[in-house]
């Protein structure tokens, strides 16, 4: 099992990885799936937008794509791009550090992996509801 962390034409603040990696671990397990392998890509608008087009066929911005990479559902062989810039700018407009959110973002992802969605409402008030639970947990450690 290996979780990793890699930056496309972008910055970033990320602290304390290992720290980071083992909570990962933590929260795939306490939702009682497998993980295998987990590639996040950090990088631009533009760079998600491509992505978003060519594989989703989403001509928006978005924060994140998720891609579930294997054939077994229990076993998550993952990739996850997260845009910096969407990460920068949904912090200033939700009042919160850049850090926080984009520890949001990251949990976001590995719960989509997990099996949450967020497409209705209801969907969505569970993605918050984990999502705050989990940076709880990691933050007041």
């Amino acid at each position: 099992m290996a979780i990793y962390f890699s930056a496309h034409e972008v910055k970033v603040g990320l602290k304390d990885r290992t720290r980071l990696k083992a909570f990962i671990t933590e929260l795939f397990r306490k939702e009682e799936q497998g993980l295998a392998n987990l590639q996040y890509v950090f990088c631009t608008d533009e760079y998600l937008l491509q992505i978003n087009q060519e594989f989703l066929q989403h001509d928006t911005y978005t924060d994140i794509v998720t891609f579930e990479l294997s054939a077994n559902p229990e076993i998550t062989e993952g990739e996850i791009y997260i845009s910096i810039d969407r990460v920068k700018e949904n912090a200033e407009n939700f009042g919160v550090s850049e850090n926080y959110e984009l520890h949001r973002v990251i949990f976001h992802g590995a719960l989509h992996l997990c099996g949450y969605k967020d497409k209705t409402e209801k969907e969505e008030a569970l993605m918050r509801k984990k999502e705050d639970e989990y940076l709880q947990l990691y933050f007041e450690r």
